[in-house]
């Protein structure tokens, strides 16, 4: 389990590194006006990275320790959430469950405005994925 767990943590962190560096080029973008091919290809890497990220903190990670305090756990990713935050390991389960939610969003295709409020939100809701450590 430890082998496990420090392969995870390399992974997070690696995962956090690309996730900051696209965070960073979608903040410096305006999400308000036409968006471009290399607008659009950076925001579907930002989205990617965003998922990708989300789903180590919550699918491996957060299970992994959700398993070592209970062997026989076997919760939805909702549940882990939830046992999360009962143990401390996460602080906002809500905006937790809407990251999962998002992540799930963001591999449809949607209308422009749609679009635009999607990555909004995705950006709004990165610093909290950052934060997890």
């Amino acid at each position: 389990m430890v082998d496990l767990k420090k392969k995870l943590e390399e992974d997070l962190a690696s995962s956090r590194k690309h996730l900051e560096y696209s965070y960073a080029k979608v903040r410096s973008m305006s999400l308000d006006g036409p968006l471009g091919e290399e607008e659009l290809e950076t925001l579907e890497s930002f989205s990617s990275r965003f998922a990708r990220h989300s789903d180590l903190i919550v699918s491996k990670y957060l299970r992994m320790l959700a398993r070592e305090k209970d062997p026989a756990f076997r919760g939805s990713a909702i549940d882990v959430i939830n046992l999360g935050e009962k143990y401390g390991w996460i602080s906002d389960a809500a905006a937790w469950r809407r990251i999962r939610e998002l992540r799930n969003v963001a591999a449809h295709e949607y209308e422009a405005e749609d679009v635009r409020a999607l990555y909004k939100e995705l950006a709004r809701l990165v610093p909290l994925l950052l934060r997890f450590r």
